[in-house]
Formats: structure tokens, C-alpha cells, sequence
């Protein structure tokens, strides 16, 4: 009888597990897909662009180390200077920055928050910037882009009013930095990517973002969490508005490159699902019967067992169930095995054997990972910052 009923609860779990893998599994697959139109379209529009004018936007909290640098790399640009104006919003930062920055063609804001937060940052910046603009773009202050990201951006936006780039990582420093940015092109494979080609919204990442100005200015001041951009994301879902993912615009950011602060960012990152879910959940209803795929997937999203959990759970219930109860396992190492397959498929060939040989540093990531969930409070609006090594 207790065999039976554990035999059930093992079934179960196996089942809630393979949920989570299926979904993996099935978009690393849709991402070997090549999506011929779009690039016809893209091309058409290359040839009918006009100059739009950007409104750029850098939230900083505490950035001092990182803002500069990011803000020179991006004056670069071979875009007209009078058709895009660098805002820094700088909150917190020493004084030495802000003269530094005042000294560049940009525009500093420099508020005062009770309580931080990129998204209070960003509501500020469009309050208090006046102009004619076509489009916003969001970068972290870390971000750091080519000279014809803007260019890029400029055919994109003709066709699209919502976009995320590819956010890659610029440093390998250590074990943490290489799987931190592992993670995200796996990320960029499976929910910008593969979403793309089958034609679903690909997943904003938080920076790197581009919003046609009226849309945006239209929902920004309705962000009211540390999870801003999963709150953006549902807004845009909701209102049937596509995110297209450019592949093929970097935008350069620094991974973390320490365990406390891989655990500060998985904190927050854990914490925003929750609420993304929590708050999406009462809206399927209306979303089923309206036909909204995309929001119905990003609610799906939200519900997936993190990754590195995934790996770390999987591997050892394998093992436990060949050694405890082996006839139990065969459906275990398949499950494992599926999952190793898909996360091979979606990671970049340069990065394969890097990351590959970077394994033995997840369990004890995944264990600082599960302590959060410990601490974890869905209620809280904190912003969380992450600092750079």
C-alpha cells in the first residue's frame, strides 16, 4: 500500500516535471527553423526607412562603476546626432559621475526616490523629457552597443513597434559569468528565438528594448513592480501588440561574475515570475476566449520550473531512483536525457563545450537558488539591485 501511493506521487511528479521539459524541448526544436519571410520583409523596409528619432534611456542605481563607459561607447553612434538624445537617469550615483556625465551631449536627471526602482526611473524620464520621438530605446547601464545599433534599429522599427535585441554577455571571467551567460542565449534560443518562428512574441529581457514612443509612453506609468519588464511584456501581450526579437543587433551586458550576486538577480528574477503569474493568472479566461495565444504562453512561461533547478532535480532523482528503486528510473533518465539534448540544441555552438565544461559549478547555484525561494515574498516591490563585480 505505501509503495503504491509513493509509486502515484512519483508519477505525478515526473508528470509536473515533464511539463516543463516538454516546453523546452519543443521550442529548441522550432528554433533549427529558418523564417524566410521575415527577412523579406525586413529587406522591403530597409529600402523605405526613414530616419526615425530615438529617445534613449539609462536607468542608473548606483552605476558608477559601469555608466560612463556605456554612455561614450554608445555617442559612437553613425547615426545622426540630431535624431536621438541620450538620457542618464541617475539615481544615487556619486557626485564625481554625475559632473563626469553633465560634461557629455546627453541629458542627466538626477531624482530623488523614496524607493528605487528602474521602472519609476523610466516613468520620471518621460515626464520630464520633452520632444518629438518615433521610438525609446531601454539600456542597463552595463549595456554597451555597436556604432550602427541605431541604424539597425531604424529598418526594424519600420516594421515593427516592439523589440528586443540580442542581449549577449561581453565577460568570461569566471565559471559563474560563463553559465550566467549561457543561460541567457539559451533564453534568447528558446523564448525570443524559437517563439519568433513559429510566430509567437518573443520574451523582453529587461534591456536591450525598443518601443514605438506613444506605446510605450501609453505603459510605462502602469509598471508598478521590480519586474518591470515581465509587466511591459503582459501589457503588450494583452493589447495583441508582437515583439519582434533582432538576432542580429547586439547589445552587449556584463554577467554576474560572483555567487552573491547571481543570487541577488535570481532572487529578484524568481520573485517577478511569481507576481508575473499571480497576476496574469485571473486574466486567461478572457484571454482563452479572445484568442490572445501569446498571452496565454507568457502565463505558461511564467509556470515553468526554472532551468538550472530542472537540471540539478532531474540528475538527482535519476540517480536516487536507480539506486532505491531502478525499475522506476528508465522514465527519470529519459526525461534528463531529453532535457540535456534540447539545452545542447539552444546553446550556440562557440559556447557548447565553454559551457559544457562549466557544470560543476550549477548545483551550487541551483542551492543558493533554492534558498531564495525560502526568503521569497510575492507581495514585495523592492527593487533588488544586482551589483557589477
Amino acid at each position: 500500500m505505501i509503495w503504491t501511493a509513493l509509486h502515484i506521487i512519483e508519477i505525478v511528479l515526473w508528470c509536473i516535471i515533464a511539463c516543463s521539459v516538454a516546453y523546452v524541448v519543443f521550442f529548441a526544436i522550432i528554433s533549427l527553423f529558418y523564417d524566410k519571410e521575415d527577412q523579406v520583409a525586413i529587406h522591403a523596409a530597409a529600402l523605405k526607412s526613414n530616419m526615425a528619432k530615438f529617445l534613449i534611456l539609462y536607468p542608473a542605481y548606483k552605476e558608477d562603476r559601469v555608466i560612463v563607459n556605456a554612455v561614450e561607447q554608445f555617442l559612437l553612434q553613425d547615426y545622426p546626432t540630431n535624431h536621438y538624445t541620450v538620457v542618464v537617469i541617475s539615481d544615487h550615483m556619486e557626485p564625481e559621475t554625475n559632473e563626469i556625465l553633465r560634461k557629455m551631449p546627453i541629458t542627466l536627471l538626477t531624482p530623488t526616490f523614496e524607493k528605487s526602482s528602474k521602472a519609476k526611473a523610466m516613468q520620471y524620464a518621460i515626464n520630464e523629457v520633452k520632444g518629438d520621438f518615433d521610438n525609446v530605446v531601454i539600456l542597463d547601464a552595463d549595456n554597451v552597443v555597436r556604432p550602427d545599433f541605431l541604424s539597425q534599429l531604424n529598418v526594424l522599427c519600420t516594421v515593427y513597434d516592439a523589440i528586443q535585441c540580442h542581449r549577449c554577455a561581453k565577460n568570461a571571467n569566471n565559471d559563474v559569468a560563463v553559465l550566467d551567460g549561457a543561460s541567457e542565449e539559451i533564453n534568447n534560443t528558446i523564448f525570443r528565438k524559437a517563439h519568433n518562428r513559429l510566430g509567437l512574441s518573443s520574451a523582453l529581457i529587461g534591456s536591450g528594448m525598443c518601443f514605438n514612443y506613444n506605446l510605450f509612453k501609453k505603459n510605462v506609468f502602469q509598471l508598478s513592480t521590480a519586474g518591470e519588464d515581465r509587466e511591459m511584456e503582459a501589457l503588450l501581450l494583452h493589447q495583441e501588440v508582437y515583439i519582434k526579437y533582432a538576432s542580429e543587433i547586439h547589445v552587449f551586458d556584463e554577467k554576474v561574475s560572483n555567487q552573491d550576486n547571481f543570487q541577488r538577480q535570481r532572487m529578484r528574477w524568481m520573485t517577478a515570475q511569481v507576481q508575473s503569474l499571480l497576476s496574469n493568472l485571473p486574466k486567461i479566461p478572457g484571454a482563452i476566449i479572445h484568442g490572445k495565444i501569446n498571452f496565454i504562453d507568457k502565463t505558461i512561461q511564467q509556470a515553468l520550473i526554472p532551468r538550472s533547478i530542472l537540471i540539478v532535480l532531474l540528475a538527482g532523482i535519476s540517480i536516487l531512483m536507480t539506486i532505491v528503486v531502478p525499475d522506476w528510473c528508465e522514465k527519470w533518465w529519459i526525461l534528463f536525457a531529453l532535457l540535456a539534448i534540447a539545452l545542447f540544441i539552444a546553446l550556440p555552438s562557440q559556447l557548447r563545450f565553454s559551457s559544457f565544461a562549466k557544470v560543476f559549478a550549477i548545483p551550487g547555484l541551483v542551492w543558493r537558488m533554492l534558498k531564495n525561494i525560502l526568503h521569497m515574498d510575492r507581495k514585495n516591490t523592492d527593487f533588488i539591485h544586482t551589483q557589477h563585480g
